[in-house]
Formats: structure tokens, C-alpha cells, sequence
């Protein structure tokens, strides 16, 4: 599929949401009771659905800012740098917890095995932070955050969520423009929202998902092949969520933001770990002149030392 050609950087996006410092670990499987294995490569890069998100949404619009909250703790100053070196502009206050953090495990089956330990720490509506900037943005992907962080996301010409955050929903009582769940994770299962979504969607992984509109409308999308050897799972998810996010503020139609979402997930599944691939725009100077932004698969991304 083609997409709508925009011109590159003319597509504002922002993330309002939480981040983990997240260590990594490849084992050839998840270790049994009692079993100790040893890791063929390991690394620790801030993660979970905020950053991956981000930056799958700064390497198709040309720049991303990340509204986040983080500890204040030596990890969580850490997690700040860790931010900014993947390129992403952070807008974030410092929370009196500790930073929250995760263990993965990456096996040989390409399957992760995650182990989260901490709360989530969104930002608040009344954080001192630049939220006016949001009514000039194109679209916003909430994941965390008190109700007044999403209250001031609606700002944003187009605001997606996740569905794990739907108690700030249904407390902030704003629409949104699509939510997004899995279809097989029993935590993400839809029940009502008020005012209604204007789409739900629901991931199915490779089976690829199922969308319904608060007009009646329904379809599903069906997955794309994968560009390459299958690496790992980790941050396919929010990289879909990245690329629907970025396909409806750029105004495509629905389903053609689904298929680079879709298109957004197959290609971080051949990545070690949630950055080293993602759907990337195509270089200045490329046959697009830097205009049509998608490649079918981006350059790694080294993870930070």
C-alpha cells in the first residue's frame, strides 16, 4: 500500500505517558524454577509503551516530545538521559518514588517475558510543563497520567489511548479519537467508555485485529508479512500504536493508518529489543526527496551503552 505523501516534520505528535528503566536479557528460554541460565547479550534502555511509542512516532514524523513523570532516584535521573539520547524531546517532572523499572526476557522463539516492578509515574494536568504547545499538535498517544494530563491532551487535533488506562478515561469524561487494546490480553478487554471512542481498536499479533466505530461500522486488518528473520516481541505492540497514531494525525483514512501500524509492528519484531528496528522515514535527498517518509524498514537504532 501507498500512503498519503506529507511533507517531512509537517506532522506534530507527542506522547503523554509513563517510562521504565527496562534490563534486557536474551536466553535461549524462560528459565524453570530452580534453572539458571546464561545470557547470550544483555542491555537496559528506558521502555514500556511511553518511550517505544515515541520513538516509533519520532522516526515517522521526524520528532516526537514525550510528556512523562519519573523518579527521583539516581535510576530515574538515569532514565531522563537514557530519553534524550534515544532523540526524544522530554518534558517530564520528578516524582518523590522510585523510578519504576521491568526485567524482560528475550528468547529464542522470539517471545518476551516482562517482570515489572514499581507504579507507573504519568505527569498531571497540573504539572508545570508546556502543555499549551499540545493545541498546536496533530495528534497525542496517552498511555499515563491523571485525568487532567488527559484533559490537556485533548488539545491535540487527535488524541489515541491505550486501553490499560482506562480508569483516567472514564474519570477525564473527554473523547477520544481511538483506543487501542488487545484482543488477548484478558487486562485490555473493552467495556464502555463515556463519551464513547470515535474507534476501538483491538491487536490480535498474527492475527492481526478488529476495529468498530461509535457510528457502527466494523472490519478487521489483516497482518503484513514480516520484513526479515522474527528477533523479538518486544515493542511490537506500541510500535502499531505509533504508527496508527502518526497515519490519523497525518489524516490518513482509518485503514490506512491500521496497515502502517500494522506495517510499524512486523518491522520492530526483527529487532533486538524495542528500538534496533521500527519503521523509519526515508532519508533527505531519497527518490521521495524526503517526502513520503516510509521506508520499509528503518536503519537500526542502537540501544544506548
Amino acid at each position: 500500500m501507498r500512503w498519503k505523501t506529507v511533507p517531512v516534520g509537517s506532522v506534530r505528535v507527542a506522547v503523554v505517558g509513563h517510562v521504565e528503566w527496562v534490563e534486557f536479557a536474551r536466553v535461549p528460554h524462560v528459565p524453570s524454577a530452580g534453572e539458571i541460565l546464561h545470557a547470550s547479550s544483555f542491555f537496559a534502555v528506558p521502555a514500556g509503551g511511553g518511550p517505544v511509542t515515541a520513538v516509533q512516532l519520532m522516526r515517522l514524523a521526524g520528532a516526537c516530545t514525550f510528556f512523562t513523570g519519573l523518579g527521583d532516584d539516581e535510576l530515574g535521573h538515569r532514565t531522563l538521559q537514557g530519553l534524550r539520547d534515544l532523540g526524544l524531546r522530554v518534558e517530564a517532572r520528578f516524582r518523590p518514588e522510585a523510578q519504576r523499572r521491568a526485567f524482560t526476557y528475550l528468547d529464542d522463539r522470539g517471545e518476551r517475558t516482562i517482570t515489572v516492578m514499581g507504579d507507573r509515574l504519568g505527569p498531571s494536568g497540573d504539572d508545570d510543563l508546556p502543555w499549551d504547545e499540545l493545541a498546536g499538535y496533530d495528534a497525542v498517544y496517552f498511555t499515563a497520567g491523571d485525568a487532567g494530563a488527559l484533559r490537556r491532551a485533548r488539545a491535540a487535533r487527535v488524541v489515541v489511548a491505550a486501553l490499560r488506562a482506562k480508569p483516567v478515561l472514564l474519570e477525564a469524561g473527554v473523547r477520544i479519537d481511538a483506543v487501542i487494546g488487545s484482543a488477548r490480553d484478558a487486562g485490555e478487554t473493552y467495556e464502555p467508555i463515556e463519551p464513547a471512542p470515535d474507534t476501538v481498536v483491538m491487536t490480535a499479533s498474527s492475527a492481526g485485529g478488529t476495529w468498530s466505530t461509535s457510528d457502527g461500522r466494523t472490519g478487521r486488518w489483516d497482518p503484513v508479512p514480516v520484513p526479515g528473520p522474527v528477533a523479538d516481541a518486544y515493542g511490537c505492540g506500541d510500535s502499531f500504536a505509533g504508527g496508527l497514531t502518526y497515519g490519523l494525525g497525518a489524516g490518513m483514512p482509518l485503514e490506512e493508518a491500521l496497515d502502517l501500524g500494522a506495517r510499524c509492528g512486523a518491522t520492530c519484531l526483527t529487532g533486538h529489543g524495542p528500538y534496533e528496528r521500527q519503521l523509519t522515514l526515508e532519508p533527505e535527498g531519497s527518490a521521495s526527496g524526503g517526502r513520503s517518509a516510509i521506508a520499509p524498514g528503518g536503519p537500526p537504532v542502537d540501544p544506548p551503552a
